[in-house]
């Protein structure tokens, strides 16, 4: 019940209208995996970082549980940058910075302790390195997640229609999902999306919520309401790391193991949005998360007459 997990680790500088910090750990790979540590352990990480990134901080994901024989790092360069400023809604943003630096020649070396990987989880990075990833592993993994960004459908959209036809879930947000499928509706944008390759597919809707598709069901989870949302910053890959960590757990990729799944990720993000960074997903009790989860069940469930 492996499960490896491919993406960025990074720094972030962040500001919003709560504050703002200096550079902090980030990257698509260090919240799906502290996620994910929360429901599998150990999980395995394959990323790239520069010789400034700091030992504490890869001691930090050790201690979660994430093996880092996978992580390469480039001594004599730096690691990958990202600053962002949110807008007072903390539903727009405006890129600052964006220095790829050692994630540009990124090469994914899959070290041969990972090869029985049966879970696996794409992190947004180019689709050529996802679909090299899956290339690199001698047997298919049981089931394959995605995630992507609109930046990809722009500038790499052969690239990305291939490497889709080789997953078995895509997640992305609505409005990503619109631009992929060019259907407003999301259920017809579901639709098209599935008959690119993909068996299901989660569409994520920020603070109202994410939807779940296959060719038959459809399930809708809502997001928790939170008194404030001091940084959305990773929430999406919090979420996603929530999803394919209790999945591995579980060992079983039937839709209604999808759909606990999609509760207990969009219960990791609103932890996640709670802090700046990573904060909020450090050292987390069981009980924490099994309350949040509770407050999810709360809020959906309710008796009626017919």
């Amino acid at each position: 019940m492996s499960l490896l997990v491919i993406g960025s680790v990074a720094f972030d500088a962040i500001e919003t209208p709560f504050g703002k910090t200096d550079k902090i750990i980030g990257g698509a790979a260090t919240y799906i995996s502290l996620s994910a540590s929360y429901y599998k352990k150990p999980l395995n990480l394959v990323a790239v970082v520069g010789g400034d990134f700091p030992k504490s901080d890869i001691m930090l994901l050790q201690q979660h549980g994430v093996d880092t024989l996978g992580l390469q790092i480039k001594e004599n360069e730096k690691s990958f940058f990202w600053a962002g400023k949110y807008h007072n809604d903390m539903n727009s943003r405006d890129t600052l910075v964006t220095e790829l630096n050692v994630l540009g020649t990124f090469d994914p070396v899959i070290p041969e302790a990972y090869q029985d990987c049966k879970y696996l989880m794409l992190g947004n990075l180019a689709p050529k390195v996802q679909s090299t990833v899956i290339n690199r592993l001698r047997k298919r993994p049981k089931l394959i997640v995605m995630d992507t960004m609109n930046f990809w459908m722009d500038i790499a959209y052969d690239d990305l229609m291939e490497t889709l036809s080789m997953v078995d879930v895509l997640t992305i947000n609505d409005e990503e999902a619109r631009q992929l499928s060019k259907e407003y509706s999301l259920v017809k944008a579901a639709k098209k999306i599935l008959a690119m390759g993909p068996k299901y597919l989660i569409i994520k809707k920020g603070e109202h919520g994410a939807l779940l598709f296959n060719q038959e069901k459809v399930f809708f989870a809502p997001a928790l309401p939170l008194e404030e949302v001091f940084d959305p910053t990773g929430a999406g890959d919090t979420f996603a790391g929530g999803f394919i960590g209790y999945i591995a757990n579980h060992d079983d990729i039937s839709f209604e193991t999808m759909k606990n799944a999609i509760i207990y990720g969009s219960a990791m993000a609103s932890f996640c949005v709670e802090k700046f960074g990573t904060e909020r997903l450090i050292n987390l009790s069981e009980n924490q998360i099994a309350r949040r989860v509770q407050d999810f069940i709360d809020l959906v469930q309710f008796e009626i007459k017919l």
